[in-house]
């Protein structure tokens, strides 16, 4: 059964850091493009990152460059996001996705929604104090 699972949520205060964790089971990430996206209450999900499959290449949205870290662990078919100073803003239910190619796509944009084929079922971040 292909599965993703999002951990490592919770409520953190503002400065503070979570690392996210995307695990995947019934098949291999080695070909696939991974996204994190990101939906706030009343608000659309939004493209947070994205790394690429063949090179580990990464793109970030603006609104978390510099604070936030990509990375896969092929070997443990899972890919983290490491998030400091967090800010109240960052609150959302955090979702991963995988996109099947092996192009370093993440090397120049964050790929559309529509481009992922598997979600997990998301997980809680909360930023406040």
């Amino acid at each position: 059964q292909v599965q993703l699972v999002e951990s490592g949520g919770g409520l953190v205060q503002p400065g503070g850091s979570l690392r996210l964790s995307c695990a995947a089971s019934g098949f291999t990430l080695d070909y696939y493009a991974i996204g994190w996206f990101r939906q706030a209450p009343g608000k659309e999900r939004e493209g947070v990152s994205c790394i690429s499959s063949s090179d580990g290449s990464t793109y970030y949205a603006d609104s978390v460059k510099g604070r936030f870290t990509i990375s896969r662990d092929n070997a443990k078919n899972t890919v983290y996001l490491q998030m400091n100073s967090l800010k109240p803003e960052d609150t959302a239910v955090y979702y991963c996705a995988t996109a099947p190619t092996v192009i370093p796509v993440c090397l120049v944009r964050l790929l559309p929604m529509y481009e992922y084929d598997y979600w997990g079922q998301g997980t809680q971040v909360t930023v406040s104090s």
